[in-house]
């Protein structure tokens, strides 16, 4: 058993311990495509959830490239990490480098979301990494043994860079269909994220919803999560089952005040 390895802006770990209430009975192959840190994917195979085969994909490629080289060559990406420490002249000398290799690009990824400012992970205009070291200090850098866990529990993930709609191509009746988007509306109030706006426009989130309504056709199951918001609560009327849930959420680094959101997930799996 194990958790997730990377820290992901908008993760899922809080949502692991309701998952079983929205779960359908049989999951004979899952889908996950907007793969960010893959709490639900990682529960799902801890747990043998999963009949046959995962497919995780996201259009990022360097997120997809760490998780290839993760499940298929854990050693040289190990091997890789050895070398990085934990400073603030390292982390900017480091961010500054261009990796040739996946497996050094990999550990580039993977030492970047570790000392990075709250793990975020953006980029300005140019396609560069931008985020600024986070001063987070750690007992042990990196955990070796996880990195060899989830390599072998990977064996039956597929891992892709692809946009979400590509699994509209692929999934059937009696599979599950996780989907997770970058929320492009503020939690209950009525402005727009304006960093997520541009990575997952509103037209994205109609994109969305009607490949939704075409998984529910064909006896698809499917569990949305977004933020509770009447513009997304009136995208989705009259599809599937929406569920309210709270959870609690850190803002900000040292310091940061722990503070209450609702969300909400949209399923026709129960």
């Amino acid at each position: 058993m194990t958790k997730p390895i990377l820290r992901w802006a908008g993760g899922k770990r809080w949502l692991i311990k309701q998952i079983n209430d929205y779960l359908p009975g049989n999951i004979n192959n899952y889908y996950e495509p907007f793969a960010g840190g893959l709490s639900i994917l990682i529960y799902l195979l801890n747990n043998q959830k999963i009949r046959n085969i995962s497919t995780a994909s996201d259009t990022n490629p360097h997120l997809i490239n760490f998780y290839n080289t993760l499940k298929q060559d854990p050693e040289r990406l190990i091997n890789s990490l050895k070398s990085f420490k934990n400073t603030e002249d390292n982390y900017y000398k480091e961010r500054a480098k261009n990796r040739r290799t996946n497996h050094t690009r990999a550990a580039k990824f993977l030492y970047l979301n570790r000392t990075s400012f709250n793990g975020i992970y953006r980029e300005n205009l140019k396609g560069e990494y931008n985020v600024p070291y986070g001063k987070k200090s750690y007992d042990q850098l990196f955990d070796y043994d996880q990195i060899y866990y989830l390599s072998e529990i990977f064996q039956n993930t597929l891992f892709e860079n692809e946009d979400f709609a590509h699994i509209d191509n692929f999934a059937e009746r009696d599979d599950l269909v996780f989907l997770d988007p970058p929320y492009t509306v503020a939690h209950e109030n009525n402005g727009f994220v304006k960093y997520n706006q541009k990575i997952f426009s509103w037209e994205d989130q109609i994109r969305l919803k009607d490949m939704v309504e075409r998984l529910d056709n064909r006896g698809v199951n499917y569990i949305l999560t977004n933020a509770k918001h009447i513009s997304i609560e009136h995208l989705y009327q009259g599809i599937g089952n929406i569920h309210n849930v709270s959870r609690s959420s850190l803002i900000g680094g040292k310091g940061a005040k722990r503070s209450k959101y609702n969300e909400i997930i949209i399923t026709n799996a129960i």
